[in-house]
């Protein structure tokens, strides 16, 4: 490398002098009583005297020939850049790639879903890191570097550590992975002592951000809390300010209900009432649980506390979907239906994101859910930190990923960044109904001294991550 660039400076001086002989030239030149058409100077003809000849040529180096210099100093700058990019790319072309070599890891078992629309399909998440793949091999081209995905699928009961030092021992660094709390601490645990990275890309927990975070463990899926306080600022400002609270049964649809508790305390709405919907069992699917769920939600509704909104909490997708005009009263629905707190949902289409959403369409014959853009932003901000570092590293792109230079441009508004005290990728919320997106969150008049992207989830002040 250091040879191409002393051949340039080379390069450089050669062109410097050949300029300053042709202007010499051009002094000596004869002239004549006209003006020239390629410099502007003017020529004495016949019987001009050559002092006279002199003193035009100062006055038009006076008047004109800073024009040719800046034509001739722009010459020199294209000629030295265009001999760099060609030096530097057959300098490139002829050394061996960085391979930089990520691995997927994802449940085995997909969730029971009340809509055959919502069941996940096969690809689910490694979707978005394939598509992102190709995105950082695009810009790798020019930077020697190619990307590759290796992905494993863990069954519950399977040691995800024993998976991780697998691929570790394959060259992997760098692990995206979409599995339950419990097990991504376990894969994290793992690879501890090997310097490997993890992006979490569909754990939605809290205290995988709080008491369990971890230094090597980036976030690129949203909290519950983020989810629940974009809800939430939207409601407030349209002044739906009192909610009746539909809880769950099953430890995640509760998690999630205290999230939207603290939401409303932190923002002002108010739960007049909270009841709870027990899973007793029935299909989701077969004629006797349908008919026995429709049944059961007008009497499950009926008598509440005067209620601008209901609010439900079902992660597990139990109940909430049959909510929406089977209420008692007629009310709207947020929360695990009707209007759906997201990371990424398939009809966003605003600031370029429907270019993403066709291509991932071509590519794959289906829409972009939450979990491939989670995933996908993980992918792209090791694909961009590669580039920025020019390195494959681990640890140095980790360095790059919690330092003030990176952002991601993920097309939601505005740059993501990392909270430094926690790892959590910064993102706006968007609410959808599923057809639209019928806002996104954080709100305007929602302010806050260093990121309004801040005012979504357990700030700084709040947090009680220790990283290590």
């Amino acid at each position: 490398m250091a040879m191409c660039y002393r051949a340039i400076r080379r390069f450089v001086v050669r062109i410097e002098r050949s300029e300053m002989r042709g202007r010499v030239l051009l002094a000596a030149l004869p002239v004549r009583n006209s003006l020239s058409l390629s410099s502007g100077r003017p020529e004495a003809g016949p019987g001009v005297s050559p002092r006279a000849t002199c003193c035009a040529l100062k006055k038009c180096d006076a008047d004109g020939n800073a024009g040719a210099k800046t034509w001739g100093g722009a010459l020199v700058r294209a000629v030295i850049t265009g001999g760099l990019i060609l030096l530097l790319t057959a300098t490139l072309a002829t050394a061996e790639p960085l391979t930089i070599k990520i691995g997927y890891v994802g449940r085995a078992e997909k969730k029971a879903t009340i809509s055959l629309l919502d069941y996940p399909p096969d690809n689910d998440g490694v979707a978005g890191a394939r598509l992102a793949l190709e995105d950082n091999n695009t810009t790798g081209k020019f930077l020697n570097q190619h990307f590759l995905l290796e992905e494993v699928r863990v069954r519950d009961g399977t040691d995800p550590g024993h998976v991780v030092l697998q691929l570790a021992d394959r060259g992997i660094s760098f692990f995206i992975v979409d599995l339950p709390a419990d097990m991504l601490l376990r894969a994290a645990e793992a690879g501890r002592g090997r310097g490997l990275v993890f992006f979490n890309a569909g754990a939605i927990d809290d205290r995988l951000r709080e008491k369990d975070c971890r230094a090597d463990v980036i976030h690129t899926a949203p909290t519950r809390s983020m989810l629940a306080d974009g809800l939430a600022q939207y409601l407030v400002f349209k002044r739906w300010l009192r909610w009746l609270l539909v809880v769950g049964s099953h430890e995640t649809d509760k998690l999630f209900a205290d999230a939207l508790r603290r939401a409303a305390g932190r923002f002002g709405a108010k739960i007049v009432e909270q009841r709870v919907f027990e899973d007793t069992g029935g299909a989701r699917r077969t004629d006797s649980g349908l008919v026995q769920i429709q049944r059961q939600i007008p009497l499950f509704t009926q008598g509440a506390t005067a209620y601008d909104m209901l609010v439900a909490a079902d992660e597990s997708d139990v109940f909430a979907s049959y909510l929406p005009y089977r209420t008692r009263d007629p009310r709207p629905v947020a929360g695990s239906a009707g209007l759906i707190p997201k990371s990424w949902d398939a009809a966003h289409d605003q600031w370029g994101a429907n270019q993403l959403q066709n291509r991932f369409m071509q590519l794959f014959s289906r829409r972009m859910t939450a979990l491939d853009m989670q995933a996908w932003s993980a992918a792209r901000m090791i694909g961009e930190a590669a580039a920025r570092v020019a390195s494959g590293d681990a640890q140095t792109i980790l360095a790059y990923l919690r330092g003030p230079d990176f952002g991601l441009a993920a097309f939601k508004g505005q740059k993501l960044t990392l909270r430094d005290w926690n790892l959590q990728l910064r993102q706006p919320i968007l609410l959808a109904d599923g057809r639209t997106i019928v806002s996104v969150s954080p709100q305007e008049g929602f302010l806050h001294q260093f990121s309004e992207l801040d005012t979504l989830g357990i700030d700084r002040p709040e947090t009680k991550c220790r990283l290590k």
